[in-house]
């Protein structure tokens, strides 16, 4: 097999030929189709993650076919379509797992940074957590899905029943969580970076009714405010565009310092929450639903070599929507 892989945080990944990986019992090998690339890849390889198993293959948005069943695997097939997520293995018996909670389990790893993972041309999956994905779709379209469309998807489940829901960095989680919510039918408020006329005129495009700048306050208080982008500068913003009783959810793994803000702007019940992984449930609901919603994930294709352009353009916000890696393409 070959892989981009990172031996150091800061350092470019390398294409490397590994042998082939063997299944073992629970396990599956994936023969990589697409590969989506992730900011959480981005805060692995730039070191914002800490303890990554090294060296270690990223990427956690994996759609390929089976093509080797470790023994004890049931319920999936040789040639099977699958989707490999970012949680790649519970240990079943922490009382987070044994209460519905196996998204905080105490011994977890997962897939792209304690377990190899998607940038490559084959990967070995817990088979627990290899989501069966049908035929129906783009192998490249879906990757999205296994990351950007599941976390976005739990987030927006913690966000509420809200009506007025603000969105804040509008990349590849949020351009998707726009057409959940629309089809839900949500009022979506888009902040994007200031004066990022392109993430704007992205966002009017899928719908949203108001979009501006995250410096600005919306037209109306908001039921929910989800925050995608990294930025800790963002949450006293999104307390203070929420109305009383409101609810902001920071949705990545890895955000910049949240820096001081007066209790007046939590104060009134409003609620400040994170989303931590997904589990099993929040996956087979999610990719279930997906074709009944109509997602469409707008994606730039990069061949599998190119996995340092993808980043950079990822970390240069010069991305609209998802970055998806190919191993068939030659770079």
């Amino acid at each position: 097999m070959h892989a981009m892989l990172l031996k150091q945080p800061g350092v470019a990944l390398e294409w490397t030929e590994l042998p082939d990986p063997q299944p073992g019992y629970g396990e599956i090998r994936v023969k990589i189709t697409a590969c989506g690339v992730c900011r959480t890849d981005l805060h692995v390889v730039d070191g914002e993650l800490t303890h990554p198993k090294l060296p270690i293959i990223p990427g956690h948005e994996i759609v390929g076919r089976i093509d080797a069943l470790g023994e004890g695997v049931e319920g999936l097939r040789l040639g099977e379509r699958v989707g490999v997520p970012w949680l790649g293995h519970t240990c079943g018996v922490c009382p987070y797992c044994t209460s519905g909670r196996e998204n905080l389990c105490d011994d977890p790893l997962f897939t792209g940074y304690t377990r190899n993972g998607g940038y490559a041309t084959a990967c070995i999956a817990d088979a627990h957590y290899a989501f069966p994905l049908g035929e129906a779709g783009n192998d490249s379209s879906l990757a999205p899905l296994l990351c950007a469309g599941l976390i976005g998807w739990r987030s927006l489940g913690i966000a509420g029943k809200s009506k007025t829901l603000g969105l804040y960095g509008f990349g590849a989680s949020a351009h998707i969580v726009a057409q959940i919510a629309r089809w839900q039918g949500r009022s979506v408020f888009a902040f994007t970076r200031p004066g990022d006329t392109a993430a704007q005129d992205f966002a009017r495009q899928l719908g949203a009714v108001w979009v501006g700048g995250s410096d600005e306050m919306p037209p109306e208080p908001l039921d929910a405010a989800i925050i995608f982008a990294p930025v800790g500068a963002l949450v006293p913003l999104a307390l203070q565009a929420v109305r009383k009783g409101g609810r902001v959810v920071c949705a990545g793994i890895h955000m910049s310092d949240i820096p001081s803000f007066p209790y007046r702007l939590l104060w009134e019940e409003r609620q400040l929450v994170s989303v931590a992984n997904l589990t099993r449930q929040d996956g087979i609901d999610f990719l279930r639903l997906a074709p009944e919603i109509g997602i469409q994930t707008h994606i730039t294709i990069y061949p599998l070599r190119q996995a340092n352009q993808a980043l950079d353009d990822l970390r240069a916000g010069r991305l609209e929507g998802a970055a998806v890696l190919v191993p068939t393409l030659l770079a």
